[in-house]
């Protein structure tokens, strides 16, 4: 166990990034506007947050600052574009949240994939950047051809629901 974690914050660290990947899972999955939609997404938006925080306070990998430190910060980044949105709810409010909202389950499943890759010995055969590169790019890829495919569906959701 410690090998996967490594320490207490990467316990907290693991916990968390499986919380926000069911969570997300989840509210990508459920009907938009309505509360069930609402407490999920409240599950997923803190725990991204303790998972971005534990993110900052893990060197494991590089013993430095490294590329998944400035992948946390574009999640913090998603993470806020989309939860401010839908708290102040002004102006074009739903497109913001859907898209960011969005982007930040898909960047966490991107992640997801690549921290799994650096544990896997054969990617190391690729390269660590070119295994990483290339799970985040196809992630990435697929969360546009589905994101393509339902937004205007979403809208249409959160329509009903929204109050302005």
């Amino acid at each position: 166990m410690d090998n996967l974690v490594g320490s207490n914050i990467g316990l907290v660290h693991l916990i968390a990034s499986l919380v926000a990947t069911i969570a997300g899972t989840i509210v990508i999955g459920a009907r938009k506007g309505t509360r069930f939609h609402k407490q999920w997404g409240y599950v997923y938006a803190i725990s991204m947050l303790v998972l971005n925080i534990t993110a900052f306070m893990t060197y494991r990998l590089f013993g430095t600052f490294g590329v998944f430190h400035y992948g946390a910060i574009g999640s913090l980044l998603t993470l806020y574009g989309g939860m401010v949105p839908a708290i102040r709810r002004k102006g074009n409010w739903i497109d913001y949240h859907i898209g960011f909202m969005y982007w930040s389950v898909i960047g966490l499943y991107a992640a997801f994939a690549s921290e799994t890759i650096t544990r896997v010995p054969m990617g190391i055969n690729f390269g660590f950047f070119g295994m990483v590169g290339l799970a985040t790019g196809l992630i990435m890829l697929l969360g546009a051809i589905f994101f393509i495919r339902y937004r205007k569906l979403w809208q249409a959701q959160f329509s009903k629901y929204a109050k302005p």
